[in-house]
C-alpha cells in the first residue's frame, strides 16, 4: 500500500480538493490518500462549502471528508507529502526530524512543472472561480502523479 497525504493551511479547500481527486484516480486496494492542514483552524470541519461545490460538479463527493492538522507521526504514515504552497512546504519541513522525512515532501504543483516551486493558491477569500482554477490546477498534477504512481 503506498500512502500519499494532500496538506493545505486549514485542510477544508484546497487539500481534501486534492485528496478527493487523487482517490478517484487511483485503484483503492494500492492507494491510500489523505488530507491534512499545518494549521488547527478547521479541525473536525467538513471541507468548505465552495470547495465541495466545485468537487460535485466534477463528480466527486468529498463531502465526508474532515479537517485535521498534520502532525510529525505523518511522516512515518505516509510515502509522499505533497504540500499546496511555500508557506506550507517549511511549516512541514520545520516538524520534519531526518532528511527522510524530508525527501517526503514536495510542492504538488512541481508534478507537472518540476523545480518551478509554483504554488497552489489559496481560494478561501476568492471568488467561486478560485475553486474551479485550483481545481483544474490539482487535476492536472493529479493525472500526473497517477502516471508517476500507477505506470
Amino acid at each position: 500500500m503506498i500512502n500519499i497525504l494532500m496538506v493545505c493551511l486549514g485542510n477544508i479547500c484546497r487539500s481534501p480538493l486534492a485528496e478527493g481527486i487523487l482517490q478517484s484516480k487511483l485503484p483503492k486496494e494500492k492507494f491510500y490518500v489523505d488530507s491534512a492542514g499545518t494549521a488547527n483552524y478547521h479541525t473536525g470541519n467538513k471541507p468548505d462549502i465552495r470547495s465541495i461545490e466545485v468537487a460535485i460538479r466534477h463528480g466527486l463527493n468529498i463531502s465526508s471528508l474532515k479537517a485535521r492538522q498534520f502532525k510529525v507521526s505523518d511522516f512515518d504514515a505516509f510515502d509522499f507529502i505533497y504540500v499546496m504552497d511555500k508557506s506550507n512546504l517549511e511549516n512541514v519541513l520545520k516538524l520534519s526530524r531526518n532528511s527522510k522525512d524530508k525527501t517526503k515532501v514536495s510542492l504538488i504543483l512541481n508534478e507537472i512543472t518540476p523545480n518551478e516551486n509554483l504554488e497552489v493558491p489559496d481560494p478561501y477569500y476568492g471568488g467561486d472561480n478560485g475553486f474551479e482554477n485550483v481545481y483544474k490546477m490539482l487535476d492536472e498534477a493529479c493525472d500526473k502523479l497517477v502516471k508517476k504512481l500507477n505506470p
